[in-house]
């Protein structure tokens, strides 16, 4: 049974930094494409940032790619996404996703595009 936890989410101040973290388990994880999204209620799953199995390969949209970071360390079945100069439109349920493959080519990472999910983590940025 594949299972994706996330943590790291809380509460801060706008300016200020969080890491989130998704330990993965039941699956081959350095032959998964890793992927982290968000959502707010009402609103779509937006992709923030989707990383390939080896850890070579990134995409992110432009909006997401100044603030976010996104890593992983196969050894430990864990990705991250480093969070800096967090504003209040970032306040959103955030959550990982695992893919059945490597990578796509072209590039996808759209929701439809990974089968497993976390929980998710709630981050909550004030003004």
């Amino acid at each position: 049974q594949v299972r994706l936890v996330e943590s790291g989410g809380g509460a801060v101040e706008a300016g200020g930094s969080l890491r989130l973290s998704c330990t993965a388990s039941g699956l081959t994880f350095r032959d998964s494409a890793m992927g982290w999204f968000r959502q707010t209620q009402g609103q779509a799953r937006e992709l923030v940032s989707c990383i390939n199995s080896r850890g070579g390969l990134t995409y992110a949209p432009d909006s997401m790619k100044d603030r976010f970071t996104i890593s992983r360390d196969n050894s430990r079945n864990t990705m991250y996404l480093q969070m800096n100069l967090l504003k209040p439109d970032d306040t959103a349920t955030y959550y990982c996703a695992a893919a059945q493959i490597g990578w796509w080519y072209p590039v996808q990472c759209e929701p439809v595009d990974f089968g497993y999910w976390g929980q998710g983590t709630q981050v909550t940025v004030s003004s």
